[in-house]
């Protein structure tokens, strides 16, 4: 089953900023392009970190008030979280600036890992890096949006020719498939419960399927037969597997 790739979503004239780029450039960048974040690239375009806007806020946010009491120095004691935010106060350049490591993923990456990675750390863009890891693109979490608007023709014969045909060896007419608005609707009768649980699985991660309804029976519930009593054909004896 083929799966949409990061590269071909992603936008590949990147902002970036190199480790000396000054403070005030970093903001005019994001300010002028109208972005909250860049990656941090060295010379041979390897992303060494990222900059957000939270970073900028933060750096704002620790500088000390001129007007105000100098108090104390107490950096031993804080935590090393505290001690970097500490640090970003004085930060003159992109590289002071920056959080590390980054997080990235790569061109020939599915949608799916991308969206998992966001969801993960909760962040909103990722650096996208070709095979030998330098710096192709960004995605963000608009364009991984992209794939739910996908056309339900194009989902349903997908779901008939990926899952039905190819990873069950069904007939394409076995099962009535019928998608709207991306939710999958699968009916019919199958033989095993096992194709039934593959089916549901593999259909749920099809590109821009929103939902899947289950509207399957089957005849032999397989679940409790040994591995060796299966006769499981094509590419389902590995997706049952991971059930």
């Amino acid at each position: 089953m083929k799966h949409n790739k990061v590269g071909s979503v992603m936008t590949t004239e990147v902002v970036r900023a190199e480790y000396g780029t000054p403070f005030k450039e970093v903001a005019r960048r994001l300010g002028e392009h109208r972005i909250s974040g860049l990656p941090v690239v060295d010379e041979d375009d390897k992303v060494i970190g990222v900059i957000s806007e939270t970073d900028l806020m933060a750096r704002q946010a620790e500088t000390p008030d001129p007007f105000e009491p100098k108090k104390r120095s107490r950096l031993a004691g804080l935590t090393s979280k505290a001690r970097r935010r500490a640090a970003k106060a004085g930060a003159r350049t992109a590289g002071q600036l920056m959080t590390t490591p980054p997080v990235t993923v790569h061109a020939d990456d599915t949608i799916v890992e991308a969206a998992r990675t966001m969801a993960q750390h909760r962040i909103e863009r990722l650096p996208v890096l070709d095979e030998a890891d330098r710096l192709v693109g960004i995605v963000t979490r608009r364009d991984l949006l992209t794939v739910f608007l996908r056309p339900d023709a194009e989902i349903r014969t997908e779901v008939v020719e990926e899952v039905l045909v190819r990873a069950l060896w069904l007939p394409a007419r076995s099962v009535d498939v019928s998608v709207t608005e991306g939710v999958v609707t699968l009916s019919g009768h199958l033989e095993r419960k096992s194709e039934k649980e593959i089916a549901l699985s593999m259909t749920r991660q099809v590109d821009g399927v929103v939902a899947v309804v289950d509207k399957l029976t089957y005849r032999l519930d397989d679940a409790k037969i040994q591995p060796q009593e299966q006769a499981l054909h094509g590419v389902a004896d590995d997706w049952l597997r991971r059930l």
